[in-house]
């Protein structure tokens, strides 16, 4: 089973391991599944950019990015090339191993789980 690592940059909240997760789920199911805080608007969709996601290692282990997941991605809060979008990243493999970077929750207005 896939192991996923959420950090955080807001360094008052501890990281949280995701053990057992199986291929087929995308990383925002994940979040939910682990009580990780990601806001969500668009129900996981590719309709909106907060569930905005920073992914350190392991992106071959996840579906590459759609041009439709790049648009949205220009439209979050501080982009980089390691940007993704939470509910597009789906696992591909039993065995991948995950790090993610959840970026701070709190100027982001959405919906939270």
């Amino acid at each position: 089973m896939a192991i996923i690592k959420f950090k955080f940059e807001d360094a008052s909240i501890p990281d949280v391991t995701a053990e057992n997760v199986v291929k087929g789920y995308s990383i925002l199911e994940v979040t939910e599944d682990y009580d990780v805080h990601l806001n969500h608007n668009c129900g996981g969709v590719c309709a909106c950019s907060t569930c905005h996601i920073y992914i350190k290692r392991g992106e071959n282990f996840i579906e590459e990015i759609s041009d439709k997941e790049e648009d949205f991605i220009d439209r979050a809060i501080n982009p980089k090339i390691e940007s993704r979008l939470a509910c597009q990243c789906i696992i591909l493999d039993d065995d991948a191993e995950i790090e993610v970077v959840i970026p701070d929750q709190k100027n982001i207005i959405g919906h939270e789980h």
